[in-house]
């Protein structure tokens, strides 16, 4: 019997990748990891929840005791402990238990990429091939759920503003989810997999929601500064406005361009299609799931 286990199976991916897993493998065969085992066993019934933080390696090593594949959902940098600590006391906490197989949510082009937030998910994955852990990394685009304010606004007859104008793969959180759970329960034929939706820009992203809704939105670029002074006006105090702001740097610095869209980049971009084992969702109908 193959054991499985989900960490931070409360966040969103996480919720959605147990659900997919539900379809895969018997629940009995289901473990989640969670920082609130209570709200983990409310959102799910019947599934055995461990309660353990990345905080802590050696919670993490008892969490994962007897279990044979994980799905390791990174965590959100910020956190009082540093995130590539975090990180390195899940991958100790594999290497104690003897895991067969981990399966890694990284981040676009991980090993080449400049942008900060690479450097974490780069040294989570020299971590797990350093541990010699049996493994699978899907480094994931941008969740089209990230845009979700941008969206409401296209939506809207209000005007919707951005100031990255660079190309992103956008598709779906649950799609990249539902992903991850097939090569947790069947494995993978690759080390690495560049997960991507197509790679449209702020401008078709906003039109194809104007038409979708039938909208008489106004898209509008603006300038990074003015980008931050708007979500002020809107009630942001300025460090968390900035904050906001620095969420498109990665799209600013092509970061999540596809090979595609500028020739430097060595990873193909229809490895989620592939995973699924069909097209991803349309955008147009992806947009009516995030706005109802």
């Amino acid at each position: 019997m193959v054991k499985y286990a989900i960490t931070a199976a409360t966040g969103r991916f996480g919720r959605a990748a147990v659900s997919h897993l539900l379809t895969l493998v018997d629940k009995k065969d289901i473990v989640l990891v969670a920082r609130n085992a209570q709200k983990a066993k409310q959102t799910f019934k019947d599934i055995e929840v461990r309660e353990a933080s990345y905080d802590s390696e050696s919670a993490m090593t008892k969490a994962l005791s007897g279990i044979d594949r994980v799905l390791f959902i990174s965590s959100q940098p910020g956190g009082k402990v540093p995130r590539l600590v975090q990180h390195q006391n899940v991958v100790n906490a594999l290497t104690t238990n003897h895991v067969s197989f981990v399966v890694y949510t990284s981040f676009p082009h991980a090993d080449e990429s400049e942008n900060f937030l690479a450097q974490d998910h780069r040294g989570t994955e020299q971590a797990i091939v350093s541990a010699k852990l049996s493994h699978a990394f899907l480094r994931n685009n941008w969740y089209l759920e990230n845009e979700t304010s941008f969206l409401q606004a296209a939506a809207s007859d209000a005007s919707a503003y951005y100031w990255a104008d660079k190309k992103v793969g956008w598709a779906l959180e649950r799609e990249y989810a539902e992903a991850a759970a097939n090569v947790l329960a069947n494995g993978a034929e690759r080390e690495i997999y560049e997960l991507s939706g197509p790679s449209i820009n702020f401008a078709t992203l906003g039109e194809t929601v104007k038409s979708t809704f039938n909208a008489s939105s106004t898209i509008q670029q603006v300038s990074e500064s003015e980008y931050t002074s708007q979500l002020e006006k809107n009630g942001l105090d300025h460090d968390t406005a900035l904050m906001v702001t620095s969420f498109q740097t990665p799209i600013d610095d092509g970061s999540l361009a596809h090979p595609s869209d500028d020739g430097s980049l060595a990873h193909p971009s229809d490895d989620l299609p592939q995973l699924l084992g069909h097209d991803v969702t349309p955008l147009s109908e992806a947009l009516k799931e995030i706005i109802r």
